[in-house]
């Protein structure tokens, strides 16, 4: 690929990930507290818990992205996620394994002695997923805020993609949130440092692909198949809570662009990641973040997509005084 060709793919993905502000986003700021919290930086109050969590749990990481793209992905990044109660959004089945909250908790309280009623619970989570991203990766990135808290948290709400969707399903429900094929692409990245369970592909990829009894997915490196159903996976009821992870062992807790790379030698984990190499309308876009360092500046842009999908601000919602109930 010639240079002036390679320079118009960055300058279209560039523009592809950043898109168009709709009236909400356009409302954000960089620096929204700026003198809003007497004397206190509130992004250095986050940045200095989640640095101190992540020091002792680089876990944090996966769980943090895991949190925004459950919580963005239904209703917008209105903080939806975080409340407790029967029926809530926490109670939805895919977000019964979702983790992180108690440290969102942990940063509303601080916030809360400094400055009441000031920093929203989206915010929060918008902010320390970008802090926990930057201990990681070593690089920080600036991110708006100004959003507000929703009071509406609904179980029935809570549709998000599936393990085994194709790129179509998928990018349909991206497509919805205001993000394109390629955000999709950048995004389904985080998986980088994400774990799975047996579970999810014994029956799927392993045991019974496309319905049929001991059929395997032929677009799993054979290898990997044999590795998992003689480890990990045997096809026996006892294995399906093992974790499996989604990308190299030794890369598993760092946020880079290894996921890629096991992408192109099909040796995927989760169908929904594998279709990206397999479909010819996104596979371009796993080589190109294979093969480049984009990843490393195309994911920033794109968890700011993400978190700009759907805000309240102004006098829209609320500011929760405690991220787990309405005011």
């Amino acid at each position: 690929m010639g240079h002036t060709r390679a320079a118009v793919l960055v300058v279209v993905l560039a523009v592809a990930v950043l898109g168009l502000a709709t009236d909400g986003q356009a409302q954000l700021q960089n620096g929204f507290y700026t003198g809003k919290c007497r004397g206190n930086d509130v992004e250095a109050v986050v940045q200095g818990i989640v640095k101190a969590r992540f020091a002792s749990n680089s876990d944090i990481v996966a769980h943090l992205l895991r949190l925004l793209f459950h919580e963005c992905g239904v209703n917008g990044c209105d903080g939806g996620l975080l409340v407790d109660g029967t029926g809530t959004e926490k109670t939805a089945r895919p977000n019964l394994s979702v983790k992180g909250y108690e440290l969102i908790t942990a940063i509303k309280t601080e916030l809360e002695k400094r400055c009441p009623g000031v920093v929203s619970c989206s915010d929060i989570e918008v902010l320390a997923t970008r802090d926990a991203v930057a201990a990681s990766t070593g690089r920080r990135y600036a991110v708006r805020t100004g959003r507000r808290d929703s009071r509406r948290s609904v179980a029935t709400d809570v549709n998000l993609p599936g393990p085994d969707d194709t790129v179509p399903k998928a990018a349909a429900f991206f497509r919805n949130l205001g993000l394109t094929s390629d955000d999709m692409v950048v995004l389904l990245g985080a998986h980088t440092v994400g774990v799975t369970h047996c579970s999810m592909i014994k029956r799927s990829r392993l045991y019974s692909y496309g319905g049929k009894a001991g059929a395997t997915d032929p677009s799993m490196d054979p290898n990997t198949a044999a590795t998992y159903k003689r480890y990990p996976c045997p096809d026996t009821a006892s294995s399906d809570n093992t974790i499996l992870y989604l990308d190299d062992r030794s890369s598993a807790s760092k946020v880079d662009n290894s996921f890629y790379k096991m992408l192109q030698q099909r040796r995927g984990v989760l169908m929904v990641d594998q279709n990206l190499y397999n479909d010819s309308s996104t596979r371009w876009m796993v080589d190109r973040l294979a093969n480049t360092d984009h990843f490393t500046w195309l994911f920033p842009q794109a968890l700011v997509k993400l978190g700009e999908v759907k805000v309240l601000t102004g006098t829209q919602g609320e500011v929760r005084r405690v991220c787990s109930k309405f005011n």
